[in-house]
């Protein structure tokens, strides 16, 4: 199961909006939190992170250089059981929570993922350590619901991934130290909203009247004459203006028709193709998300030596990293 949603934490993290912060003297931020919010066997609550922690900086970051520390994590009072699944970042446990010790290179991005659970009934005050875009709040359908209090937590309703079902709450621009309350009832259940809106825009055109005076009593004769002798002398001349009129005025909007459908399937072609290739995206991401759980297999089987294990990891991450930079492109 943690294998499971630790794929699911990199997966998802690459699929929501990233949105502006705050100025702040921080060199690190955070794009995305997840938590993945569950029940355990004894009735506590585990609680499964995923944290995108960003150096902003050209130079690699080592911490703020009072201690030891480069990354602070502080954990809600009362958690128990950390567990830290990333054997590349070195990390130690500190009376409120762990410190990692691993610099973060400039203008790059780690992912810690740790997991810890708390008492039933224990109250979880979550505390960020940085500011942090946005946070999402996952809960397994069937599970139970969430409550937040001290943050403006939206619901996401109803989705799925992996043949599972999540409920997602989502938290925007939370700042640096700020706290807030999170409340767990794994016997209370959300209402799913089945109910879909779709939005139709409808083009409505308004019809445009020309009106055209009457013409004077005067003509010249020579226009006259030329009309006579015209193969359309049977024809009432004023009468034959507005039909011409009628028909230039047409002829314009038709072409000005057919331009816009041009245009419109121009753009729409090229958002199929845009689509083809984040769906291209998407699939190569999967790829290497199924390689990263063969590769945790493995390694638990005693299948991989460290080094190999390692090895292998870091090159996945590469290229996660590089599909993680592509996918922005269509998100921001």
């Amino acid at each position: 199961m943690i294998k499971k949603i630790t794929v699911f934490f990199l997966g998802f993290m690459l699929l929501l909006p990233f949105h502006s912060l705050a100025a702040t003297d921080s060199k690190i931020t955070v794009d995305m939190h997840y938590i993945v919010v569950s029940p355990a066997e004894d009735g506590s609550t585990n609680l499964m992170n995923m944290v995108n922690y960003t150096n902003t900086a050209a130079e690699e970051y080592k911490g703020d250089g009072k201690g030891e520390a480069v990354l602070n994590v502080t954990l809600p009072e009362g958690a128990k059981d950390l567990n830290f699944l990333d054997n590349t970042i070195a990390f130690k446990e500190v009376d409120k929570g762990f410190i990692t010790t691993t610099p973060v290179p400039g203008n790059q991005t780690v992912v810690l993922p740790y997991s810890y659970r708390m008492d039933k009934g224990k109250s979880i005050d979550l505390s960020v350590n940085y500011s942090v875009q946005m946070m999402q709040i996952l809960v397994p359908e069937g599970m139970g619901s969430i409550e937040v209090e001290g943050a403006e937590a939206t619901s996401q309703g109803l989705f799925k991934f992996d043949d599972q079902n999540y409920f997602g709450y989502s938290i925007e621009g939370l700042t640096e130290n700020q706290t807030f309350k999170l409340s767990y009832d794994k016997d209370k259940q959300p209402v799913a909203d089945e109910s879909q809106k779709t939005q139709t825009s409808t083009e409505s055109g308004k019809d445009s009247s020309v009106t055209h005076s009457a013409s004077p009593a005067f003509h010249n004769p020579g226009h006259l004459r030329m009309w006579a002798q015209s193969p359309l002398h049977s024809f009432n001349p004023h009468i034959f203006l507005i039909i011409i009129g009628a028909i230039i005025i047409a002829g314009i909007s038709y072409f000005a028709y057919f331009r816009r459908k041009a245009r419109l399937e121009e753009a729409r072609l090229g958002a199929d193709k845009e689509e083809k290739a984040f769906k291209q995206l998407m699939t190569k991401q999967k790829a290497i998300m199924d390689g990263i759980i063969d590769l945790e297999e493995n390694y638990g089987d005693g299948k991989l030596s460290e080094d190999e294990y390692q090895a292998k990891l870091a090159a996945y991450k590469q290229h996660l990293v590089q599909v993680k930079l592509s996918l922005r492109n269509f998100i921001e």
